[in-house]
């Protein structure tokens, strides 16, 4: 009897384990079953910013971070000059990153497609300033010197285009002279200027120091004029290969509510505060005047990028084929998230 129940008992756990081990093998895989989990989230997201328009919307995505608040492992990077953190991209030092929109062209050629575009994130935001009130139109440049940030990179592009299109040639008609951003905010607010081109928030600071000089020309409005294009002239690129698509779909979640947080004039002071703790902005009193005119936004999807930017790399590439790296990005530079 003893032994038959023993036999009984060994059955019984036997079977209750393969009955175990069938419940385990017909449970879903959490990891396949459309929800967000942690276990393929890179050990670091390194993401660079420019100081200037194109990093003012990032500044509630770093105060999140830092706040533990975000689900992905974020560094963050922040620069003065475009072209340092275009090198850290192709040398993969920096994996997502905001850059001017015709950067990301040459990015994009450069590396044979392995740079795309992920987001639209800032609009126009040029302006011709003046100690004076001689400037009231494009034409009032021909003869004029005009100093100006940004060569090499959308700035320089826009304004020639620009001129152009007015029956100016840079260079003949009107000398233009490259000075980098600060030093030219610098003379520019201090009266040693008399003709400028200046981003925001740039271009925000000195007409804040310096009451003679004023805003003589918006270029958007000008940009509007001349062509049929958006003047589209920053954006977020990412290596996408080097990310599970997942993990950029979090980046573009968690960066949109930036943008917006940013975006919403009920949040100024608080975001006015995150520019300048991130160094992205010189002092609150610029931040807040600044931030309503940085042209934030957050396109994403390959159509609504495509629609926005495919026009403006033809004018590019039209006025300048080595603004945009050689060649007319194709279709393969705008990611659609998954």
């Amino acid at each position: 009897m003893k032994k038959f129940l023993s036999i009984i008992l060994v059955l019984m756990l036997v079977f209750g384990l393969a009955a175990c081990g069938n419940d385990k093998a017909d449970t879903p895989d959490d990891t396949n079953d459309g929800e967000e989990t942690k276990d393929y989230i890179s050990e670091s997201f390194n993401v660079g910013f420019l100081n200037g328009p194109t990093g003012i919307g990032a500044a509630y995505l770093m105060d999140q971070a830092d706040k533990g608040n975000l689900e992905l492992n974020y560094k963050f990077t922040t620069e003065s000059d475009a072209s340092v953190i275009a090198s850290a991209v192709i040398n993969e030092e920096i994996d997502v990153a905001a850059v001017p929109t015709n950067v990301a062209a040459t990015l994009y050629n450069k590396t044979n497609g392995a740079v795309k575009i992920i987001a639209i994130n800032t609009m126009g935001v040029l302006h011709i300033l003046e100690k004076g009130d001689t400037i009231k139109s494009i034409a009032d440049l021909e003869g004029k010197t005009i100093y100006a940030t940004g060569q090499g990179a959308n700035p320089e592009y826009v304004l020639n285009y620009i001129l152009r299109e007015n029956g100016l040639e840079p260079g003949e008609d009107v000398t233009i002279e490259y000075l980098a951003s600060e030093e030219l905010t610098t003379k520019m607010a201090a009266g040693e200027i008399d003709i400028c081109m200046l981003p925001v928030p740039a271009a925000t600071t000195v007409l804040m120091k310096n009451e003679e000089v004023r805003d003589a020309i918006n270029l958007t409005d000008e940009w509007n004029k001349v062509s049929d294009s958006e003047l589209t002239q920053g954006c977020i690129v990412a290596r996408t290969d080097k990310f599970d698509p997942r993990e950029l779909k979090i980046f573009l979640d968690e960066y949109k509510e930036s943008i917006e947080f940013m975006s919403n004039e009920d949040n100024i002071d608080d975001a006015a505060a995150m520019v300048v703790e991130y160094g992205i902005v010189a002092s609150d009193a610029v931040a807040k005047q600044a931030i309503p005119q940085s042209g934030l936004t957050c396109v994403t999807g390959a159509d609504e990028m495509k629609a926005q930017l495919a026009d403006y790399f033809q004018v590019l590439f039209d006025a300048d084929p080595t603004s945009v790296g050689g060649k007319v990005p194709d279709d393969g530079i705008y990611y659609e998230a998954k």
